[in-house]
């Protein structure tokens, strides 16, 4: 006897899910920078020395003097032996009258006259010490530094950011089904009828 039979067969659906993954991108560009430096301002003064070296006195002690201080030396010896010659004569005429108190001036008179006649002498071709007078002044240097800053110009670069975002696309791979099979069924109408579903 055959048993009848109902057979179902099913398929479930499925899902396609496709993804496309977001990508980022980021450029830096460098900076740009540009950097001088002018040269430091120098400025030098200098005062040159000095060297003052005078010989006056050396050739005045050896003789060698100049027409204007020979001159200048007359005049003072002529004034000299002028007051010397006055005191003299007063000194000696104050003496003679004074006679009468004793001595004898004019013999102590005659001594000093004959005495006076003497000169000392010197070496006069050898100035005295320290006759040559040097004088110096040493040279002065001024120094005047002008300080420039650096000139720095920069340019700044914002990155660069490339975004692509990503992507799910989905679909239907497969559909849903359901297969009915029958066997060995049959139906059974009225008056004796009969049919194979």
């Amino acid at each position: 006897m055959q048993m009848p039979q109902v057979r179902l067969q099913s398929e479930q659906a499925k899902i396609s899910l496709h993804t496309t993954d977001a990508k980022v991108n980021i450029q830096q560009p460098g900076l740009e920078q540009s950097i001088h430096q002018p040269q430091a301002e120098i400025t030098m003064h200098t005062t040159p020395s000095k060297l003052t070296i005078d010989q006056t006195q050396a050739w005045n002690d050896m003789d060698l003097k100049s027409v204007f201080k020979r001159t200048e030396d007359f005049a003072e010896l002529g004034k000299k032996s002028y007051l010397e010659g006055i005191t003299r004569r007063v000194q000696e005429g104050k003496e003679m009258m004074e006679i009468e108190k004793g001595g004898d001036p004019i013999v102590a008179q005659s001594k000093r006259i004959d005495e006076r006649k003497l000169k000392d002498f010197a070496i006069g071709w050898i100035p005295s010490r320290f006759a040559v007078k040097i004088d110096y002044q040493p040279s002065e240097l001024d120094i005047d530094v002008k300080v420039n800053r650096p000139e720095i110009q920069h340019t700044p670069r914002h990155p660069q950011i490339n975004y692509q975002p990503g992507q799910v696309d989905t679909g239907i791979a497969q559909y849903q089904s359901l297969k009915v099979d029958f066997e060995n069924l049959k139906f059974h109408g009225v008056n004796g009828f009969e049919m194979n579903i």
